[in-house]
C-alpha cells in the first residue's frame, strides 16, 4: 500500500515540478517568439509550436487543406468534389507516389525555415518537426502501417553541408524518428552540386536534377527490412517542396537502386 501511495505521489509531483522548472527558466531566460520577437507567456504544452511561436504568429500559419493536387499536393482555391491532378502533374510519370506538405511556405513558417537553414539555428528543428507531424494526419498516410516504412532525407552536396554544418532534412528525419519511432537512414548522396533553381521552369528543374543523386556509400537497408517484405516503403523528408523535381529524382534512385515499392514525400512547407 505504501508503494502505491509513493508512486501516486510521484506521478502528481512530476508535472508540478516540471511546470515550476519551466516557470523558473522563463523568469531567468524569457522566451521570445521566433516569428515576431515578442515575449511568449509560459506554456503548459510541450509542443514546440507553442514554445517558440506566440499566439498571433501561430494564427498566421496557413495549413494546406483540400482541395489540392492528388500527386504534388499543390493547393487550389474553390471546391472540388473528387480527387484531381494539377496541370503540372497531368500526363507526367513522377517517381514518387504523392507529396504532402503541412503548411504554405509563407509568413512565420518561411522565416523559421530560413532561420533553421541559413542561420544554423538547430533549435528550430523541433518547430519544423511539429509542422511535419501535421502532414501525417493526411487520410492516405493515416491508413498506412508506418512501422514498415523508412525515413530518408533529401541529401545536400558535401560542400554545401560542410559550409552549413548540417543537412536540415537529416535533422528533421532524426527528430521525426525519435517522436514517431520510424527508423531513419541517409540512403542517398548528391553526386554533383547544382546551381540554385529559383528562375528555372519545372521542365528545366527536372532536367537540371537528372543524375544528381546516387546511393550513399556504405548505407544498407538490411537492418530496417521487415522479414515478410523484400523492401520497405519510404517517407522522403525535406523542409520545402517547390516543383517536385528534386523529390522525383530522389524517388527514382530509391526505386532503381534499393527496390523501394512506394515513396511518399513529406515536407513542412509547400512553396
Amino acid at each position: 500500500m505504501l508503494e502505491i501511495i509513493k508512486a501516486a505521489s510521484a506521478a502528481l509531483c512530476q508535472p508540478l515540478l516540471r511546470a515550476a522548472g519551466n516557470f523558473s527558466l522563463n523568469m531567468v531566460y524569457p522566451r521570445t517568439c521566433l516569428g515576431c520577437g515578442l515575449l511568449i507567456e509560459a506554456q503548459s504544452s510541450g509542443q514546440a509550436m507553442e514554445l517558440w511561436l506566440c499566439t498571433y504568429c501561430r494564427a498566421q500559419l496557413n495549413p494546406i487543406e483540400p482541395p489540392f493536387c492528388d500527386c504534388c499536393g499543390e493547393p487550389f482555391s474553390g471546391k472540388m468534389d473528387s480527387s484531381f491532378l494539377c496541370p503540372n502533374c497531368q500526363g507526367r510519370q513522377l517517381a514518387f507516389d504523392y507529396a504532402i506538405s503541412a503548411y504554405k511556405a509563407e509568413g512565420p513558417l518561411r522565416e523559421l525555415i530560413h532561420g533553421f537553414k541559413y542561420n544554423r539555428d538547430l533549435a528550430l528543428r523541433g518547430v519544423l518537426t511539429d509542422a511535419i507531424a501535421l502532414a501525417f494526419q493526411e487520410p492516405r498516410l493515416k491508413s498506412e502501417n508506418l512501422s514498415d516504412w523508412l525515413l530518408v532525407p533529401v541529401p545536400l552536396h558535401w560542400s554545401r553541408q560542410l559550409y552549413r554544418g548540417f543537412n536540415q532534412s537529416w535533422e528533421l528525419c532524426r527528430q521525426l524518428s525519435k517522436q514517431a519511432g520510424i527508423p531513419a537512414k541517409a540512403l542517398l548522396r548528391r553526386s554533383r552540386r547544382t546551381p540554385r533553381q529559383v528562375r528555372l521552369s519545372r521542365n528545366q528543374r527536372l532536367e537540371n536534377m537528372r543524375g544528381v543523386f546516387a546511393p550513399s556509400h556504405g548505407h544498407w537497408l538490411s537492418q530496417h527490412i521487415n522479414p515478410q517484405k523484400h523492401w520497405p516503403n519510404v517517407l522522403l523528408i525535406d523542409d520545402v517542396l517547390t516543383t517536385g523535381a528534386t523529390a522525383h529524382e530522389c524517388a527514382r534512385v530509391l526505386r532503381a537502386h534499393f527496390g523501394v515499392q512506394k515513396v511518399v514525400v513529406i515536407t513542412a512547407a509547400r512553396a
